[in-house]
C-alpha cells in the first residue's frame, strides 16, 4: 500500500477525497498516564489545587478532537458528529484515557480520537505538575475504527474483550 500524503515527486499533500461517497465512521483510541500512587489518590479525591483534573482533561480532549485538522497539516476539516472520553483509574498509579469519535464524512477519524487521548493526558499532566513531575505519558494507540473503504479495524489484543 502506498503512503497517500506523499505524491509522485515525494512531496507531501492533501488527500483528495472529493469524489469518496460519505459513510458513518467511528475510531476508538486509548493512552494512559502512570503516576505516584499520592497523586492518583489526590486527584481521585479533588486535591489538586487547579480543580477537577479528569473534568478539564475531559472538556480538552472533545476540544482537540474539533481542533485536529489545524494540529494535524494533512487532516481534512470534519463536522465531528460525537466525542466522548472515558477515564478509568487503574490503582495505584495509573488513569486510563479512552475516547471515541464519530462523523458521517468522506475521511476517518482516527487522528480525531488519537488526539483527544493525547490533549487528555497532556492536560492531566499539567494539572498535576507541581506536585509531580515523574509522570508518564504512554500507550496512545488506535484500538478500533468503523467505516469507509478499508473497512472495521479492531486491535488484536482487544478481539476477545
Amino acid at each position: 500500500m502506498d503512503l497517500t500524503h506523499i505524491d509522485e515527486h515525494g512531496r507531501a499533500r492533501m488527500v483528495d477525497v472529493t469524489e469518496k461517497a460519505e459513510t458513518s465512521r467511528v475510531a476508538v483510541a486509548k493512552g494512559t498516564v502512570s503516576m505516584k500512587a499520592e497523586t492518583l489518590e489526590r486527584i481521585r479525591q479533588g486535591g489538586i489545587a487547579k480543580g477537577d483534573v479528569l473534568g478539564v482533561a475531559q472538556v480538552a480532549g472533545i476540544m482537540a478532537a474539533k481542533q485536529t485538522s489545524n494540529l494535524i497539516p494533512m487532516c481534512h476539516p470534519l463536522a465531528i458528529t460525537s466525542a466522548r472520553l472515558n477515564f478509568k483509574i487503574i490503582p495505584p498509579e495509573t488513569v486510563e484515557i479512552k475516547s471515541s469519535v464519530k462523523v458521517t464524512g468522506k475521511t476517518g477519524v482516527e487522528m480525531e480520537a488519537l488526539t483527544a487521548v493525547s490533549v487528555a493526558a497532556l492536560t492531566i499532566y499539567d494539572m498535576c505538575k507541581a506536585i509531580d513531575k515523574t509522570m508518564v505519558i504512554g500507550e496512545i494507540r488506535l484500538i478500533e475504527k468503523m467505516g469507509g473503504k478499508s473497512g472495521h479495524f479492531i486491535r488484536e489484543e482487544y478481539l476477545e474483550q
